[in-house]
This record gives structure tokens, C-alpha cells and sequence, in this order.
């Protein structure tokens, strides 16, 4: 259970997160589940039999033989009639998931829809104030990513101020040099919203399969991702990452039909359709317009201008030599290394930088991983 620290240093429960509707299709309603449908049958079956025996006027103890008709006990069954009975309420029940289902659904898909039938929860922002301190969280650990920090900052303060709910700003592309901190920085900015997140190599082949799924028929027909993800955790806003999209491949169909990323991703992106995106997979509608999004590229060459006109694009720099030891300083108190290896490591850079050598986080990481490695290593006797 999430908790927070009240005045005082007691421990309080954090309110409860509110609800919205997610699936927007008709669904199946479990009075028609066949096992329901049995059960109500069966009734209707036995309280016949007790009012037909009261109105010939058979006392009680007489009524469980009086003729080859009534000679069952009390809720039992001939066994023909169970066979009808079984078989009216599989006819009912298939009528049923025809109305309401365009294709049918297996039971394991059909409980990952149940669980969200009543709604999902939308992680949201206890204040305004909740706000400033996720910024300046992120502004004192990623400060050369202070751009994308201000963006967010203030696309949660628009959206708290319209009065929507949940924790939601509008889609971001950092696009800079590789292994400069900006899947990084989007892991940390979720961890801060305290909302799940995922992270989508654009790179892979199938991309856009992967993120929003395939349509029955197909030999790898599955749910995305994303839809996934969403009902599982129940959740309508969590954070997605899109890492090196200009990387994203189309994938062919046997008839030349391309499944472009980008395309898949468009009415994702816009409000008005992403808020009734219907799911190739399950061919329900689904209210996915609370997702948050970021995108990362190493270039904004060959990206679409239609996704581009979509999303707020941010040019990432490289941090500064002052930016990246403030990185070793705090990394290395968390690790709880010593001041000469977090010396050592500070001293080496500084003589790359003056060499005139490109400095990135992931060398950054390396590096302290070999100090803690080394702080770590047992002395020999």
C-alpha cells in the first residue's frame, strides 16, 4: 500500500488514485455466462416444480414421489433436462459474445478485459507543488536536459490547470548524440510520477507490431505491448519510450501492405482518435489518451513530418565537463565510494576532455562500475 510521511513523521496512506473508463466497446455481461445462465434455469425449473405441486394440493412429504414427473428430489434433475437446460444456455451464451464481440476471444483475453470492466486507475499529482519537485528532481540529476525538464514541467501544470486528471503532458522527442542520458532521463521522470513504464526498441523489425498488436488471422497474432501493459497493471497513463526511432523499420505484408512505427503510432498521438483507438487485436475501443509519451533519436533525419507536427522536439547537448563530474560526485555517494577512487575517476575525465575526447554517460558508468569493482574487491592475505 503507498504510503507518505505526515507532519510529525507518521505514516498516512496516500489517497486512493481515481478511476476512469478505459474499455469503451460492450461487453460480455456475466449474467450471460453460460454457468449463470444454468443456474438461473434451474430455478425457474424448481420453483415450477413447487408451485405446480401446491396448486394440486400434494402435501410435502408426498410431493418427491407423487408421479413419474415430480419423483426428484429438491434441486435435481432429470438428466435429459439438464442436457436441454445445458444446452440452451450454451445457444444463449454464444448469442451473446456474437453481439458483443466482433471476434472471439479466448478465455485468458477475456478475463484481461474483465479485469478493467469497472475502469482503470490514473496515477495522478497530489499538488501543484508535486510538480515543481519532480522538475527540480530532475533538473539537479539530468541539467544539460533542462529543456525536455521545463517542457514536462509545464505541460503538467497546463494539465492540472484544465482540470484533467492524472499525471499527463503532451509527447516529447529528445533527439541527441547517443549515451547522453536520455532513456535515462525518461526511466527517472516515470520513477517520479510514480506511473509504470515501458521501453520500445524502435529498432526491431516488428516494432509497430510489437507496441500495438497484430489482428487475428495473422500467424503472430497477439495483443501489443501496450495494451498489454495497460491491463495488466490496470493503469490508463503510463509512461511509454520509444528508444532511436529514426531507426524504425515498415514491415511488408504478402501483399505489400507496409506496418510502419510511425503510422502506428499516429492516432496514438492525437487526442480525439486516440481517445477511441480501437485495438487490432482485441477489435475493441480503448481510452488511450492519458498515455505519456517519449521519444529518443540520434538524428531527426527521414523522421515523418505529420509525427513530427505531433511532438514537442528537443535538441539534447552533450553535458559539459562541470555537468558530468557533479554526475560522478552524486553517483559515487550513493555508491558509497571512496573520495580518491571518485578523485581518480573525475581526474581521468578531465584529461579526455582536455584531450579533446567525447565523453558520454554510458563512459561515465563504466568507469564507476570499475571503482566500485575495485573498492569491492577482497584483499589478499
Amino acid at each position: 500500500m503507498t504510503a507518505v510521511m505526515a507532519a510529525g513523521g507518521a505514516m498516512t496512506k496516500a489517497p486512493s488514485m481515481p478511476k476512469i473508463r478505459f474499455i469503451l466497446s460492450k461487453q460480455p455481461d456475466p449474467a450471460f455466462d453460460e454457468a449463470a445462465i444454468i443456474k438461473r434455469l434451474t430455478e425457474f425449473y424448481t420453483d415450477l416444480q413447487d408451485k405446480r405441486q401446491i396448486s394440486e394440493g400434494i402435501p410435502q412429504e408426498k410431493r418427491a414421489a407423487h408421479n413419474e414427473l415430480w419423483q426428484y428430489p429438491q434441486n435435481e434433475l432429470p438428466k435429459s433436462l439438464e442436457i436441454r437446460i445445458r444446452r440452451w444456455a450454451q445457444k444463449i451464451h454464444r448469442r451473446h459474445l456474437k453481439e458483443v464481440e466482433p471476434t472471439r476471444l479466448s478465455r485468458e483475453d477475456r478475463a484481461m478485459l474483465e479485469g478493467c470492466r469497472d475502469g482503470v486507475e490514473i496515477f495522478d499529482l497530489r499538488s501543484a507543488h508535486h510538480i515543481d519537485e519532480i522538475a527540480a528532481a530532475l533538473h539537479a540529476e539530468f541539467p544539460w536536459v533542462s529543456e525536455a525538464t521545463t517542457h514536462v514541467w509545464r505541460s503538467l501544470h497546463h494539465n492540472r490547470a484544465s482540470d484533467r486528471p492524472g499525471a499527463r503532458f503532451s509527447p516529447v522527442l529528445l533527439d541527441g548524440p547517443p549515451g547522453i542520458g536520455k532513456s535515462a532521463w525518461a526511466k527517472r521522470l516515470a520513477q517520479l510520477l510514480e506511473t509504470p513504464d515501458m521501453t520500445l526498441d524502435a529498432t526491431g523489425e516488428n516494432a509497430s507490431f510489437g507496441l500495438v498488436g497484430n489482428q487475428r488471422g495473422w500467424a503472430n497474432a497477439g495483443p501489443g505491448r501496450l495494451i498489454s501493459l495497460m491491463l495488466m497493471r490496470q493503469v490508463a497513463n503510463p509512461l511509454v519510450i520509444i528508444d532511436e526511432f529514426e531507426k524504425s523499420g515498415s514491415p511488408m505484408s504478402d501483399k505489400g501492405r507496409s506496418f510502419s512505427l510511425p503510422n502506428s503510432l499516429l492516432p496514438l498521438l492525437e487526442d480525439l482518435t486516440a481517445s477511441r483507438w480501437t485495438c487490432p487485436y482485441f477489435q475493441n475501443q480503448f481510452d488511450m489518451s492519458f498515455i505519456n509519451w517519449v521519444f529518443t533519436s540520434n538524428s531527426q533525419h527521414g523522421l515523418p513530418e505529420p509525427l513530427l507536427s505531433r511532438i514537442r522536439v528537443v535538441s539534447v547537448p552533450s553535458p559539459t565537463q562541470e555537468q558530468i563530474n557533479g554526475l560522478v560526485l552524486r553517483e559515487a555517494a550513493e555508491r558509497q565510494l571512496s573520495t580518491l577512487i571518485a578523485a581518480a575517476i573525475t581526474t581521468a575525465l578531465a584529461e579526455a576532455f582536455e584531450a579533446g575526447h567525447q565523453i558520454n554517460i554510458r563512459t561515465v558508468k563504466r568507469m564507476l562500475d570499475l571503482g566500485s569493482d575495485q573498492q569491492n574487491r577482497p584483499v589478499l592475505h
